[in-house]
């Protein structure tokens, strides 16, 4: 409150006069992320978040106020938000703060031969490939989408190698397996 009062050269005073002054604090928050502000893991990777602080021109820290909202589902690929927000005593609302957390599928997918590793097949004996199969965790049985390469030649005696290869929908390729068939002549 300002209070104005005046008195005249005969000393009469004036009807005092008061102004009232109020200071309102109208300037948010600051929250500044804790790390960085996009985050890559590992599929099936735990995620810890490393939080955020806020600070206040009046309130001071009020990092302990912030509220972070958003989950991350380490066993599913993809991108997640976290956001945290944060208002001060006298109501202002910080202005939100995200981080993007992307779980990436690093996990190659795997092949299994049906039958041996090695075949043995006369001159001439006909040969059909008992083929192999293929998982993956995220993208599941892939057996379809194996692609297999080489030939056996049986009226040619020798060694042939057939490569079974396959990849996941994130570009993870599977080890490749081979099976060895070796075409012998067993006419005396």
């Amino acid at each position: 409150t300002i209070s104005y009062n005046v008195s005249d050269a005969a000393s009469n005073a004036a009807t005092e006069v008061t102004r009232t002054v109020t200071v309102v604090d109208n300037i948010p928050p600051v929250i500044s992320l804790v790390g960085d502000a996009s985050v890559n893991i590992n599929l099936e990777q735990p995620y810890m978040d490393q939080g955020a602080t806020a600070t206040d021109n009046i309130d001071g820290d009020i990092s302990e106020q912030i509220v972070t909202t958003g989950i991350v589902d380490a066993l599913t690929p993809g991108s997640y938000t976290i956001s945290y927000d944060v208002a001060d005593a006298a109501g202002n609302q910080a202005t939100t703060v995200t981080r993007t957390v992307v779980v990436i599928d690093n996990i190659s997918p795997s092949i299994s031969l049906v039958g041996d590793m090695s075949k043995i097949v006369y001159l001439d004996q006909a040969y059909t490939d008992e083929g192999a199969t293929a998982t993956d965790n995220v993208d599941g049985n892939l057996t379809d989408q194996i692609v297999t390469t080489g030939t056996v030649d049986t009226s040619t005696p020798g060694s042939y190698t057939i490569r079974y290869n396959v990849s996941d929908a994130a570009g993870n390729s599977a080890p490749e397996v081979t099976r060895t068939v070796t075409v012998i002549d067993n006419v005396n």
